[in-house]
């Protein structure tokens, strides 16, 4: 059979087309996987832009906290160190003039700024002296040294000890603020309002409970 010319053509282009189809479908899939593709990395790229920024926020906050706990820990050891002060006066004395030159000495290193050595000395004059009329302020300064150099835990031991065994003591309810400062510090949010609670029951109307009341404005 002898074709012609035209139908010699039809059949090639016929040919060419069938051929060229495979080729422009597998084009469009890569395409399509290439556009999925790029989908998943903007997706991506967005997740990866939304936890930088809560990131940053978290940091910010943070970071406003600890600016937040740095005041307070300057606030309190500067009325520390005048409450320190104020103990200078006859309240403060005892008969042996040994004792009261152990207990001077302990509380001039905490004057002094040097609260470690403060700890460290009040500490042994507690063991020394444990039934002293000075005790309660040994074991008030010996905690408050423990927080100014930011041995907080050791500072809610000691302080602890002290509301304990002697909660009626004017040096108390400070004690409980310490307590709550110390807290604060170790990031016990909540055990930190309650001992500025029962600091406001304990010890009503007394200078401690007005500054508690203040800082739980703060929570």
């Amino acid at each position: 059979m002898t074709l012609n010319k035209k139908t010699i053509a039809l059949v090639l282009s016929t040919l060419l087309l069938g051929a060229t189809h495979p080729a422009m479908a597998a084009e469009d899939e890569d395409a399509r996987r290439a556009i999925l593709e790029l989908r998943s990395q903007l997706k991506q790229s967005d997740m990866l832009r939304n936890n930088l920024a809560s990131q940053v926020q978290q940091l910010q906050n943070e970071l406003r906290q600890i600016r937040g706990q740095l005041e307070t820990l300057g606030n309190n050891t500067q009325q520390l160190d005048a409450r320190a002060n104020d103990d200078i006066g006859p309240s403060a004395q005892v008969g042996d003039p040994v004792e009261q030159r152990a207990y001077d000495s302990a509380l001039d290193l905490f004057r002094a700024g040097n609260y470690t050595a403060a700890a460290k000395a009040l500490a042994n004059f507690s063991s020394v002296y444990p039934n002293s009329v000075l005790a309660p302020s040994a074991l008030f300064y010996e905690g408050s040294s423990r927080y100014a150099s930011r041995d907080f835990k050791g500072a809610i031991q000691t302080l602890d000890k002290m509301v304990r065994a002697y909660s009626k003591d004017e040096k108390a309810g400070d004690a409980l603020l310490v307590i709550a400062g110390s807290q604060l510090e170790l990031n016990n949010i909540k055990a930190s309002k309650a001992t500025l609670q029962r600091t406001i029951k304990d010890y009503p109307g007394t200078p401690a409970a007005d500054t508690a009341k203040e800082r739980l404005k703060l929570y």
